[in-house]
């Protein structure tokens, strides 16, 4: 098989990679990345520079490379690809016939704005966290008090994310920052977690649940264990959200309660770090959308994870320059 997969500079392109990798499928992986200085650039068996997905020519140049290599899967490797891939996913499949996991634009557009996330959640009567918009701050403050969480409602990683004491604050906050939510402050630091799950036909068919210790907004410790009870409510979410295929579900216990503040529409960045707990989330759905395989519940393995930095060498001659141009990667070097 063929499986294109794009993002390669992101975290998550590069987790999605590594977990092809790892599996136990003979695949020929292509990747694609604006960037030439991209490291998941140079771990596929070939390799093309695409558009950033806001260029207009981005969904030209990505038909051109699926009629070109006619991929059997086409994963989307960065959130800012998720909407526009969503709008154009019946499209794509029937012109190219390539697969593409990624869900409907309502799920996307869901987990892609925290307040809609808060909303789909209370309505739902799911673990939500209280939240609201600016100009309803004083309910929510009655009803939470100090502190308060502010962040953008459509925003990545860390970025744009504080933690709120006193009224002064709140209004420089939202007079400086537009765009926000604000939350309730739960749980801690020590009770948050990070859960995938994978859904088809409604019904989530898996799931894991890590907890995780955070830098710069990315996971960089992470703890497997079974969490029965974490996992059954984050298939109940995945019941509701409906996605197609993979969903992310970010949360915290609060008073034991776990309350989901992020969903992502998409694999996780931490989907390479899940294959050492013994869930490859990437190779459960290609086996059910290319051979018709069940996606089955693994055990999962009690494991601790600790990431680090490490390197890809690119030597002369191997830097990927131009646009539509194949360059093939010498085998066995560098790969993750």
């Amino acid at each position: 098989m063929k499986v294109f997969i794009t993002g390669a500079g992101a975290l998550l392109g590069q987790g999605i990679i590594r977990a092809l990798r790892r599996s136990t499928l003979r695949a020929t992986i292509i990747v694609g990345d604006p960037s030439p200085l991209s490291a998941g650039l140079y771990w596929g068996d070939a390799a093309y520079l695409v558009p950033m997905a806001k260029d207009p020519e981005y969904l030209d140049r990505l038909g051109d490379l699926l009629r070109a290599e006619r991929p059997d899967i086409l994963i989307p490797g960065t959130d800012v690809e998720l909407p526009i891939l969503s709008a154009n996913r019946e499209a794509i499949e029937k012109t190219y016939g390539t697969k593409v996991i990624i869900s409907s634009p309502s799920v996307v557009s869901i987990a892609n704005d925290k307040w809609l996330t808060s909303e789909f959640l209370r309505e739902r009567e799911l673990g939500f966290v209280p939240s609201c918009l600016p100009g309803d701050e004083e309910a929510l403050i009655e009803e939470c008090g100090f502190p308060l969480i502010i962040k953008p409602r459509i925003g990545a990683r860390s970025i744009g994310f504080g933690i709120i004491r006193d009224r002064d604050q709140l209004r420089r906050a939202i007079a400086e920052q537009p765009g926000i939510v604000i939350q309730k402050y739960v749980g801690s630091d020590a009770t948050e977690y990070t859960a995938g799950t994978l859904t088809f036909d409604g019904k989530c068919r898996a799931t894991i649940v890590m907890r995780r210790d955070l830098r710069d907004g990315n996971t960089y410790r992470a703890f497997a264990e079974p969490f029965p009870a974490l996992n059954a409510a984050m298939a109940q979410a995945a019941d509701a959200l409906g996605a197609y295929g993979p969903a992310n579900f970010q949360f915290r216990l609060d008073d034991d309660v776990p309350r989901i503040f992020e969903i992502n529409a998409r694999f996780s960045g931490t989907t390479g770090v899940r294959i050492h707990a013994g869930f490859n989330e990437v190779e459960m759905c290609i086996r059910l959308l290319l051979f018709g395989e069940p996606v089955v519940q693994p055990e999962i393995t009690p494991v601790t994870i600790l990431r680090h930095w490490s390197e890809t060498v690119v030597r002369p001659g191997e830097l990927v320059t131009a646009p539509l141009v194949l360059k093939k990667k010498p085998e066995g070097r560098d790969r993750p």
